[in-house]
Formats: C-alpha cells, structure tokens, sequence
C-alpha cells in the first residue's frame, strides 16, 4: 500500500509514524509550513515530507489518504483525489485498524472536552489501562505504535467522524448538538447531526451509546437513524426514558450492571451544562465497573482543561474565570447559568453568526458590566445595551482586566466568555485565554 498524508499536524504526524511502523510506503503533504517539532519526527523515521504544497502526481499515487481534520473535501485536492476512486480516511479510522483495544468515544458541539478528560480521570484514577488521545491534542495513531493500553478514551470531532466507516466504539457520548461549523454540511443541521452521530456506526448490542435525552437536535436525529448499540440516555429534565439522572448531588444510574447512586458533592465543576458532563462520564465508569467509591474520590480531584471556567485567581474577594474556549453562543450560556454571583463579563472578537438573544435574560439577571474585547463590537452592543447596566469597548485584554478590577466588588466574578472567535485580535482561544490568565496575574494578583 502507498499511504498519502495531507497535513503534517499532530494527527497527520502521528499517522505517518504509524504507517512506517508497519512497513507501508508513505508521503506526507501540507500546503503550509510543518512545525519544528513534526519536521523532526518525521526526519527521524525517514519518512518524505513536502511543505508549502502539494505535488498531485504524488499524491494521486496512493492507494489510500490520510487527511487532516481541518483540510474539508471541496478541497480541490481532496476532490481530484476522490474522482481517482482513491479512500479518504481519517487518522482515527487507519490507527483502529492495529489495535484490539476498546474505544471510548465522546463527541458534541459543547463539553466533549470536559467530558472526555473527566472520563479519562475517573478511568485511571481507578486504576485502569487507559490512554486519551483524539481531538483532546494527542494523536491516537502515534499511541496505537507501542498500543500498551486496553482502553482509550477518544475526543472526536465532526470533522475527524467525518472521514471515519469501520471504526467501532464501545462506548460512545454524544453530548449535545447546537449549531457550529455549518460551513462545512451546506448550512444544515441535519447534515451536522448526522456527521455526529456516525460516532455510533458499526456498533452491536453489546456496545453503549451515551447520549443527551434533553437535547432536541440529537432526539429528531435518532429518529431517522438505526443505532445498534445499547441506547443509555442521561437527562436533568426529568425524561422518563433515561437511565442517568441526578437527584441533590447524586448521580442515579439504571444499566444492566448497575442500579444505584453515585455522590457528586465533591466536585469542583460548576454549571448545569457540567452536570450534564458529569452524568455522561461517570456513565460510562460505571458501565466499566468502577467503584462508587473511586468515581467519588475522582470528582473531588479533577480539574478541568485550561481555558474552559478555569479560575485563575482570586484578589480582594472578587474571581477571576477564563472560558476562553467559550466561543460560541450556547458555551457561554451554560457560563453565565452556572455562575451565581454577579458577573463583570468580558466577551467580543470574529463573530460567527451569533444570535444573542439565548443570553438576554441571563445578562439581565446577572451580568453588572459588559466588557467587549474586540475590533468591531456593534452586534454585542445592540444585543445587551439595554440589559446592561455598563458597557466598554476595548481591544487590549490588559486593559480589560484592569478596567474589571476597577469596577468590581467582594463577591463578583470576572468572567472571559467570548462567545466569538479569536481570531481579530489573538492567534487562537489557547492565545486569547494565556493573555488573558497573564493580565489577571500581572494586574491584579500581584497588587
């Protein structure tokens, strides 16, 4: 087999390398600039690699692609390749194709990150043989070289299922469906829910699908689909038909392994979209064996990924929160729901679409300053003009954390939400949320 790769990201990289352990013949191709550090994989497993373009003799050559999440198929390249009746397949489905071990999968427009890295903790903390890799940052295919794990807990993307056919999970979470990234199904939710629920393909009835009854999207979705698996539902709306719900602070559970209650006062996450999370991982614990006892002492130690209501400090009693990876509407819905106290937001960058009007109430209730970080913030400050009590415009995040300070009081939390891109002003929500973690600690923690 000749194996062409398009892109030389993490997953592209770590699907090269995988290709080279066992012994196919591959190429990898990016039209952009490869980093530093995936150059030299690749130079140390002799594998050829072009940057800055792709060379279609080349890559028309192969009996088989590789592509990268990002590259979408109405990509000439992509089209030219499909025309020639080659596959195009996705680092998860080749790197699934060398391993024997099971799959947990976790997947949504919001939370898949929170849930898939509360999955993997509650897992290993209870000992067992897991490893995390997916959409999360870490490339499957690199882990499936040495494969010294039973279990993987995998992030995945629309994109990555996308590009995925003989994949199989054990377990698989679907958390929510709310529009994002529409660009890529034509502008259709059908399109996009459809993407999201190949996350259940090819399973049988000896595997789980972990999925949100409450979410409307994913309901219209099952009804015209044919899911194998074993259908575990978790609800905070009281469905009749769910087998996870939560009831003051515990978790009640109905499986086939399992009738009980699992306590969650301990943990630190907050919010109802983290209740939602929370059912869903300790879901699939418990579908896995693991102790009441254990998910307990795992939820009290867990803290979430960085820049999702991460709080970066406190000073003069007032809470610093950065949700820098908050970048659409219904991330920061579930931000403000769950926050109690007064709340000095700072929001704004490339908007999406946005519809606001979801967020209008919360604002009222609870949001004391507006604070747009932005180039163009006309949309933001229509939408909450009249709900606000203050609203600025700025776009230094310096200056925004320093005009926070001065406006809040003991017991308010300044929140970083953006509900938009990041892209006007930062490199990413990575670069965003950073500077913004760095402002608080230069401006305030250190006053």
């Amino acid at each position: 087999m000749k194996i062409a790769i398009l892109g030389a990201g993490e997953s592209g990289v770590g699907a090269a390398l995988l290709a080279k352990a066992k012994g196919l013949e591959v190429f990898v191709s990016d039209m952009g600039q490869i980093k530093e550090q995936y150059k030299a994989k690749l130079a140390t497993a002799a594998i050829p690699f072009e940057e800055g373009k792709h060379t279609e003799e080349r890559i028309l050559e192969a009996t088989e692609l590789i592509k990268s999440p990002g590259i979408p198929d109405k990509a000439p390249i992509i089209q030219k390749v499909i025309q020639q009746g080659i596959p195009v397949i996705s680092e998860i489905e080749f790197a699934g194709r060398y391993t024997d071990a099971k799959f947990i999968c976790i997947t949504g427009t919001n939370g898949k990150t929170t849930s898939t890295l509360l999955t993997y903790h509650l897992l290993k903390n209870a000992g067992l043989n897991v490893g995390l890799a997916g959409n999360i940052g870490e490339s499957l295919a690199e882990k499936v070289i040495e494969d010294k794990y039973e279990y993987y807990v995998v992030e995945l993307s629309s994109f990555q299922l996308d590009n995925m056919y003989e994949f199989r999970a054990h377990i698989a979470v679907l958390t929510n469906i709310t529009p994002d990234h529409l660009d890529r199904y034509e502008y259709s939710m059908e399109k996009y829910a459809a993407s999201k629920l190949r996350i259940a393909r090819n399973m049988s009835n000896s595997d789980y699908f972990i999925y949100n009854a409450d979410d409307h999207t994913i309901n219209h979705a099952l009804d015209a689909a044919t899911i194998s698996g074993t259908k575990v539902p978790f609800t905070l709306q009281g469905k009749a038909e769910a087998a996870v719900t939560i009831e003051e602070q515990h978790i009640k559970i109905s499986i086939p392994s399992y009738e009980g209650s699992v306590d969650t006062s301990k943990s630190s996450l907050i919010g109802k979209h983290n209740q939602y999370n929370t059912m869903a991982a300790v879901a699939v614990a418990k579908l896995l064996k693991v102790s009441d006892k254990d998910i307990a002492q795992a939820l009290e130690t867990f803290r979430n990924a960085e820049h999702r209501l991460q709080e970066v400090g406190v000073a003069r009693e007032v809470t610093y929160i950065n949700d820098s990876k908050a970048t659409n509407v219904e991330a920061v819905w579930y931000a403000l729901e769950g926050i109690k106290q007064p709340i000095i937001w700072i929001a704004g960058g490339v908007d999406k679409g946005n519809d606001y009007s979801s967020l209008v109430d919360l604002a009222r209730e609870k949001v004391k300053v507006l604070v747009c970080l932005g180039k163009d913030n006309e949309k933001l400050k229509q939408a909450f003009g009249r709900v606000v009590p203050i609203i600025a415009e700025t776009t230094s995040i310096e200056y925004a954390v320093r005009l926070s300070r001065s406006l809040a009081t003991p017991g308010d939390v300044v929140l970083l939400s953006p509900a938009c891109a990041s892209f006007d002003l930062f490199k990413n929500y990575e670069h965003r949320g950073q500077r913004f973690k760095e402002a608080v600690e230069k401006i305030v923690l250190k006053k």
